[in-house]
């Protein structure tokens, strides 16, 4: 199931707006042109940025049958080549000025600023035909391992995708995500379905530019992760001038009830959808989504599963969970769970380990309506004095304090770091409502999070 295959019959439709307009027939015949390059079924590295040459890199190598791995185009020296020992990539298509590369391979193809880069040894990968796309779990560019993701996989969760958002051929998303992270790689894929338009830009939020250029082209739609949203807070959204935004979506992590109810109540009034929705790299992108209309009763939930996906609970021995408000390890299943990992080229030829059934490693429960609601992580437990303490919840807890607070630990000791002079009232909240002793509290200037607005726990001073 390749659906990248049919999308030359949108022929002269805008496929992508990147300072001037690509006709999808042109995407495909640039796209074609990069892949020939490479030849035969092989594994080659794209080092991506929000340019088309990353983009129409990408579309060839899908429709080619070439594997590509999506990296990010800011990846360390040192983790690249680590990287490149461990999967021996045929080719790398990458800026044409990228210096390490340009000194240890020769260009075998050029367009626009990029370059197919040769690897000086020949290596004959041995993968798996269901193999499509490898792409690095939560947005860490140097660790090895990767989820292996198949075609059924990628056009499944877009197509799922496409239907409960609605998507037609006249929606316009404009890029705000990275392109190598399975959240940003989904707005493309099931708009490209669609023979809709994506207008390509790595302009921050933050900048004029990007602004101006959603109300030139006239931006349908955007999605963010929470950093996103609480960056829009503190711009205003409500005040920003989009007559074309139509559409919304928020994923990549939980946004808090109160700001994810005050968007719903925004978006409501400037007649804009808003979807909340969770999903992860392993299951392609998306696994539930809350359905705009119930996006004020329902602030802080999940939802309900995407079209042809299903959502469950089990309890700590293995057993369903049958009743409403009762927390268990959310498991997903459908066609969009990934075929497994892989940590070195040896693993690219495993076939399916997951059989369509995740395990999430989040806690959940539904309510009476089957909305669901994450409620922790299971890695992100720890028992205090015998009691078992979510990390989550404590943070849950205080935001909804107005305490801008993350927390770490390990058993019988709890550390809580927040950002501002509150370490009286922190302390009264905490032995008011947990009854925890036993805990630090820590001032910090600024909470470590990667390029996707993720916290980074392992960051934080000890």
């Amino acid at each position: 199931m390749n659906s990248f295959k049919k999308i030359e019959e949108f022929g002269n439709r805008t496929a992508v707006y990147a300072e001037r307009e690509y006709a999808y027939a042109e995407m495909v015949e640039i796209a074609d042109a990069i892949c020939a390059e490479a030849g035969e079924r092989t594994l080659v590295f794209c080092l991506c940025s929000n340019n088309t040459e990353s983009l129409f890199g990408y579309v060839g190598f899908i429709r080619g049958h070439v594997v590509p791995v999506l990296l990010d185009a800011s990846i360390q020296p040192d983790r690249l080549q680590k990287l490149i020992d461990l999967y021996k990539p045929a080719y790398i298509w990458a800026s044409s000025e990228h210096q390490d590369l340009s000194e240890t391979m020769d260009r075998s193809f050029v367009y626009g600023d990029y370059a197919l880069f040769k690897s000086p040894t020949f290596f004959q990968h041995e993968l798996d035909e269901n193999l499509a796309l490898l792409l690095t779990t939560s947005g860490s560019t140097g660790s090895p391992k990767f989820v292996r993701l198949s075609y059924e996989n990628v056009f499944m969760n877009a197509e799922s995708i496409a239907t409960y958002l609605d998507i037609k051929a006249d929606d316009k998303p404009i890029t705000t995500l990275p392109m190598n992270y399975s959240y940003g790689l989904s707005i493309i894929n099931s708009h490209f379905i669609r023979g809709a338009t994506i207008i390509v830009t790595d302009a921050s939020l933050l900048k004029k530019e990007f602004w101006d250029l959603c109300r030139e082209q006239q931006a349908t739609t955007f999605g963010g992760v929470p950093f996103v949203y609480e960056m829009l807070e503190r711009l205003k959204f409500e005040e920003l001038n989009l007559p074309s935004l139509k559409t919304l979506t928020q994923a990549g992590g939980k946004l808090s009830s109160t700001l994810s109810a005050k968007f719903a109540e925004v978006c409501n009034q400037k007649g804009i959808r808003f979807f909340t929705m969770y999903g992860q790299t392993e299951a392609t992108a998306r696994m539930s989504y809350l359905p705009s209309e119930r996006n004020l009763d329902k602030a802080g939930s999940i939802g309900i599963a995407i079209p042809d996906g299903e959502l469950m609970l089990q309890d700590d021995k293995g057993d369903p969970i049958t009743t409403p408000y009762v927390s268990g390890e959310l498991i997903y299943k459908g066609a969009n769970v990934s075929l497994g990992y892989a940590e070195s080229f040896g693993d690219l030829s495993k076939e399916d380990e997951n059989n369509g059934i995740l395990h999430t490693g989040d806690l959940a429960c539904f309510d009476q309506d089957g909305y669901f609601f994450i409620t922790g992580r299971i890695k992100r437990i720890i028992k205090v004095a015998g009691s078992r303490i979510s990390l989550d919840e404590v943070e849950g807890l205080l935001n909804e304090h107005g305490h801008d607070c993350v927390c770490t630990g390990t058993d019988d000791h709890l550390y809580i770091y927040t950002l501002q002079e509150d370490r009286v009232q922190i302390k009264k909240i905490i032995k008011e409502k947990l009854n925890l002793k036993g805990f630090v509290i820590k001032r910090i200037e600024e909470i470590p999070r990667n390029h996707f607005g993720k916290i980074l726990y392992s960051e934080l001073p000890e």
